[in-house]
């Protein structure tokens, strides 16, 4: 018997390794002797780096960056395999870099991010993964494009710094400084949201307002968003508000399209694909997966959804086990989890349930493995 571990973290109580370590465990107790692989997983967001670098036995490359607003900062990325780089945006330009009393999406910058890209680039990696989720920015990735070389004009001829209250003031872009790198590599963007760059479900109004935006500075944004759009087009022939995903991180997903040629993908898709996720599959009989919580939304580009699919492909059964069931969590099982498993055993607080966290999971573990062990019964 041969068990695959592909479960994401619980936000705030257990990591995926600890999640593996109390799988295991009770796996052997139901199973002597059994055969069991575990591989940390994330969907494209925080930890992504991380969970690739663990299974392919990766490393990370530490860079000084400039943070959202311009300040140094210590940070990092992720290479393997020699060509390929893993890169979080939230890692240089992320919301909880920025304290909440200094937070307006005019002042803020990606330029940091781009710092990772011209890092790597420099080093050679010709495949590039970014996952742009958790941006405190809405600079229509004007600042990371900046700093691989692309100069954006004020109608003076100046160039702008590239924070969120330039987008008004663009007149003309400058593309020939660009990184010389940039047109032999490979850019895939993890990017599970489909705002166009602008209007009412664009970057502005869909994020701006969680990145410290007031109804006031939305607006100013807006309307210089919408600009920059128009410079974009005039320049690069791409209207962007064509391109599904524009909006995300502020924008930044625009920019890696048109400047850098950069392919949309799902996060947990992209992230599985790294890792060789269906050569893990080989010989498994059951997968357990899971999340913190699984509801309708887990079904459009979370891990149980995105490993389930690949169990589906290659008929291998799947459990979740997560911590709690919302609206529409039974979606998940047309995307080829069989069963959910929810870690809480009783009538609970939620307070008492994640202080006992871990008892609960050690718990639930184990009844989905007795579980599965009486279905083997059944089926002899």
């Amino acid at each position: 018997m041969k068990f695959l571990f592909a479960s994401d973290s619980f936000k705030g109580t257990l990591s995926s390794e600890k999640i593996i370590h109390l799988l295991e465990r009770a796996a052997v107790k139901v199973f002597p002797g059994c055969e069991t692989v575990g591989v940390p997983i994330a969907d494209g967001g925080e930890g992504t780096v991380d969970a690739v670098i663990a299974v392919t036995h990766g490393s990370y490359q530490q860079v000084t960056v400039h943070g959202p607003l311009m300040e140094l900062r210590e940070s990092s990325y992720g290479e393997f395999h020699g060509d390929t780089a893993v890169i979080e945006m939230a890692a240089a330009s992320g919301l909880p870099m920025v304290p909440q009393e200094l937070r307006d999406p005019r002042k803020t910058t990606t330029y940091g991010t781009g710092e990772l890209l011209k890092d790597a680039l420099d080093r050679g990696y010709r495949k590039i993964a970014v996952a742009i989720g958790g941006s405190a920015t809405n600079d229509g990735g004007m600042g990371a494009m900046r700093a691989l070389g692309i100069r954006f004009l004020d109608e003076n001829g100046a160039e702008l710094e590239g924070v969120g209250g330039d987008l008004k003031k663009v007149c003309r872009i400058d593309t020939t400084g660009i990184h010389p790198a940039v047109k032999e590599t490979e850019f895939t963007v993890m990017c599970d949201v489909n705002n166009p760059l602008t209007g009412k479900d664009g970057a502005t109004y869909t994020f701006g307002k969680q990145k410290g935006g007031t109804p006031e500075i939305l607006d100013e944004l807006e309307a210089g968003m919408k600009n920059y759009a128009e410079v974009v087009l005039k320049t690069t022939g791409t209207d962007v508000d064509n391109i599904a995903g524009a909006g995300a991180a502020g924008g930044l997903g625009a920019a890696l399209c048109v400047f850098l040629n950069a392919t949309l993908k799902s996060g947990i898709e992209t992230v599985l694909d790294l890792m060789d996720f269906d050569g893990l599959l080989d010989g498994v009989d059951a997968v357990i997966t899971g999340e913190g919580r699984i509801d309708w939304q887990s079904a459009f580009g979370k891990v149980p959804c995105g490993v389930g699919m690949r169990c589906k492909n290659r008929q291998i059964p799947a459990v979740a086990i997560v911590g709690g069931m919302g609206d529409g969590a039974d979606q998940i099982y047309e995307h080829g989890v069989n069963s959910i498993m929810t870690t809480i055993n009783g009538a609970m607080e939620l307070d008492e349930a994640l202080e006992r966290a871990e008892e609960l999971y050690a718990d639930a573990a184990e009844r989905t493995f007795r579980l599965l062990k009486a279905g083997m019964m059944i089926a002899k």
